[in-house]
């Protein structure tokens, strides 16, 4: 892609830069333009789209991005040495490129962003967890974003798809099966990164719907699920039995037997004991 949009190979832009990759940042840097391009793709058509981007380093997804088409980048990058790259890319394309140098957990990012949006990230691994929780669970839904298009180490992502009565099914699961539609369509080696990571890696792309797959409050389906797998190999008799004094009668009046464990519910059932439970 290097000879596609006429700025320099990404390994000459880190020499250049002395752009060594930073552990405590959680970077991770894809080499690969290719596979840059191949992940912006899977994002769909960004023509008409803003898109927001999460640690961009060098600026090989950034460059995808836009290369795609998209109509407005916003790239929020906290490690000032990549800012000097990100200017070149926004030199080379005029007015589409807004680079904050910022902690991605203290940006109101919405404020930069004009409808349709949607996140295109190779998110650090340090904070890529809690930026979905975040985004799956807004003080107002529907988010500001439409889609979420984001690489995480393979294990996260399983979590992400998993389906009741998998090793990986839990709270990261309920949370965003309820409100979205999520599938992985990407693996990615270690090999493709610099550093190699000492996991495989994963694109998961996640639809946002427009209501959720079953009524619940928000803040009772969180703290039900938390409690079901902070000790999700008890009964959810046992495990649930701080939250109500009658835990059993409240399972068993919402059809899950009291020695079902959490792994075994599926989300409609965590639905129904978070209206159960819900105060008032």
């Amino acid at each position: 892609m290097s000879t596609i949009d006429g700025l320099p190979p990404l390994r000459e832009v880190i020499a250049e830069h002395g752009l060594s990759a930073n552990k405590a940042l959680g970077q991770n840097f894809l080499m690969d333009l290719n596979l840059t391009a191949k992940i912006a793709r899977q994002a769909g058509d960004l023509t008409a789209c803003d898109v927001l981007e999460i640690g961009p380093g060098p600026g090989g997804l950034t460059r995808a991005l836009l290369h795609e088409g998209a109509r407005k980048v916003l790239a929020i990058e906290k490690d000032a040495r990549c800012l000097p790259v990100l200017a070149a890319i926004s030199d080379h394309y005029p007015d589409r490129l807004e680079v904050l140098n910022a902690d991605a957990l203290k940006v109101n990012v919405a404020a930069h962003l004009s409808p349709p949006v949607r996140v295109v990230a190779n998110l650090p691994y340090n904070v890529g967890t809690e930026l979905l929780i975040r985004w799956l669970t807004p003080q107002i839904w529907p988010p500001f974003w439409d889609s979420l298009t984001l690489m995480f180490q393979k294990e996260v992502a399983q979590r992400i798809v998993a389906v009741p009565g998998s090793k990986s099914y839990g709270r990261l699961s309920i949370l965003t099966q309820w409100r979205a539609s999520a599938r992985i369509v990407m693996e990615i080696p270690p090999q493709a990164f610099t550093p190699p990571p000492k996991v495989n890696s994963a694109v998961v792309h996640i639809e946002k719907r427009d209501r959720m797959l079953f009524p619940a409050d928000e803040k009772t389906l969180t703290r039900v699920v938390a409690a079901a797998f902070g000790q999700r190999r008890k009964m959810l008799r046992a495990s649930l039995k701080g939250l109500h004094p009658d835990m059993e009668m409240i399972l068993t009046n919402v059809g899950i037997k009291p020695t079902e464990r959490a792994e075994n519910i599926s989300i409609e059932g965590f639905c129904a004991l978070a209206r159960a439970l819900k105060p008032g």
